[in-house]
């Protein structure tokens, strides 16, 4: 039995919790024993401990990745769960504790950003590789864009292991329930409905969407749009729906528990990211609905998606060619039908919560074993 622990700072319900909440659906309870280091109030402490992880709230970790102050809290738990592996997620501190009672270490890589100047050459380039190649034995990166990410700032490549993300099924909704929700938020019959799912950021492109929208509506009056999710945007992207005219046609759903029902009535998923995105946990959700999507070329999403496969890809913040993708999908259902087959086909080939997890408890037994001097 080899137990992990993993360290996540994260105070809401983000991509990294959810990965996590996914990997415990089809992990191998019998070869592995889950251990969730979180901060205190975390809204992730009841559903990992309704996901059957043994979960321990700590002071001073939260949404901080390096906070000295916590750092002898723990190692003092790490001591208590004497685990053969600490995961990291987010958690820089966390691999210094680890690191320093003498445990295999492991951090995982969630995002794909444009990486700083300074860590792409001289001092900071070899200061970022000593450091990161010190307090780890292995790196996941999420998508070869997070492991781009990773090299450009000077992390050896062996040190890596590209694992792409893996997600639990989304069941459809019957006709009826989703003829109810289209009722409830005002979609009626002939709407070519369109939906977002992500924080509302900036760098997740919804003003562009409302850009691309509001030229398309003149020609495309049924055009609809669902935003589900909030974020430190959200007042930025609703006055800007209303400057542009886009009136009832634009949903704010708010921050959905469950995306069953918003993915079920969509004929197609957006995704405009121009910051941070390595591999999108609802973009695969939609997948295994048979859900197409368009998304920009930015981060991970050429690795998700394969043009015109199961998606369309756009130029990142290109308005005009989101524009046409848009618009080429609300013409032609022939279309859409054939890429959500291969959205569904995707999806089970690569994406499937039960791939995911085999796939990192090969990582856990490989690097454990490498570090151990065992086969």
């Amino acid at each position: 039995m080899i137990r992990v622990l993993n360290i996540i700072s994260d105070t809401n319900i983000g991509g990294a919790g959810r990965v996590l909440l996914n990997y415990l659906k089809y992990a191998d309870r019998t070869s592995f024993e889950t251990h969730v280091a979180v901060p205190r109030g975390s809204l992730l402490t009841q559903p990992l401990t309704a996901a059957g992880a043994a979960v321990h709230e700590v002071d001073g970790i939260a949404d901080r990745s390096l906070d000295l102050a916590s750092l002898g809290i723990l190692k003092k738990l790490i001591r208590q769960v004497d685990p053969d592996i600490v995961h990291t997620h987010g958690s820089f501190i966390g691999r210094i504790a680890g690191r320093q009672c003498g445990k295999t270490v492991i951090f995982t890589r969630h995002s794909a950003f444009p990486v700083k100047p300074y860590l792409k050459k001289g001092p900071g380039r070899w200061a970022n590789k000593l450091l990161n190649e010190h307090y780890a034995d292995a790196i996941i990166a999420v998508s070869p864009a997070a492991a781009e990410n990773l090299t450009d700032a000077g992390v050896s490549a062996r040190k890596i292991e590209i694992m792409m993300n893996g997600v639990e099924p989304v069941k459809r909704l019957s006709p009826e329930a989703c003829a109810s929700f289209r009722a409830q938020h005002g979609i009626v019959p002939g709407d070519f409905v369109m939906g977002i799912v992500a924080r509302i950021e900036d760098y997740k492109g919804h003003t562009d969407i409302l850009e691309a929208m509001a030229k398309l509506l003149p020609e495309k009056p049924a055009l609809k749009l669902l935003v589900a999710g909030t974020g430190s945007c959200e007042e930025t992207v609703r006055k800007r729906a209303a400057e542009l005219g886009l009136g009832d046609r634009v949903v704010f759903l708010g921050f959905q528990t469950d995306v069953a029902p918003v993915l079920s009535v969509l004929d197609v998923q957006l995704n405009a990211s121009w910051g941070t995105e390595a591999s999108s946990m609802a973009m695969l959700e939609g997948f295994s609905m048979g859900v197409p999507v368009i998304a920009s070329d930015y981060g991970g999403n050429p690795y998700q998606v394969s043009d015109g496969v199961s998606g369309l890809l756009y130029k990142t913040r290109d308005v005009e060619e989101l524009k046409e993708r848009i618009g080429r999908l609300a013409d032609d259902p022939a279309l859409r039908e054939r890429l959500g087959l291969g959205a569904k086909r995707e999806y089970e080939a690569r994406f499937t919560g039960g791939i995911f997890a085999g796939r990192i408890e090969e990582i856990y037994r490989k690097t454990w074993e490498a570090r151990h001097g065992r086969k």
